[in-house]
């Protein structure tokens, strides 16, 4: 059942990272320059407060993995994040391969 519910989400992240990588080809298009939603903007239209409380809570708890690590992610596209989330949940939700020669009890 766990198994089912990774994939299912991870499918379901792929699907909408393919969504905002039409939605950010097409303002690309039509602007004739390189435009992308990043993953800060998507979570402030999302839920502002959760966003200004993580980055508070790494501010004061982890100041040394504000400036090169989260930074560097919040302002990645969000159609890249969402693909790696989701590769990352397929591939915890896939079948464990069956050993050859052994036995399995």
């Amino acid at each position: 059942m766990i198994r089912f519910l990774l994939r299912f989400l991870g499918l379901l992240l792929l699907a909408t990272a393919f969504v905002f990588l039409i939605y950010d080809g097409t303002k690309s298009i039509a602007n004739q320059q390189i435009v992308y939603l990043p993953v800060s903007e998507l979570w402030a239209d999302i839920d502002q407060h959760s966003l200004n409380t993580v980055q508070d809570w790494f501010r004061q708890r982890a100041l040394w993995a504000w400036n090169p690590y989260m930074r560097t992610i919040l302002d990645l596209p969000s159609w890249a994040v969402l693909a790696i989330v989701s590769a990352i949940l397929v591939i915890l939700g896939r079948k464990k391969k069956k050993l050859i020669g052994y036995a399995r009890d």
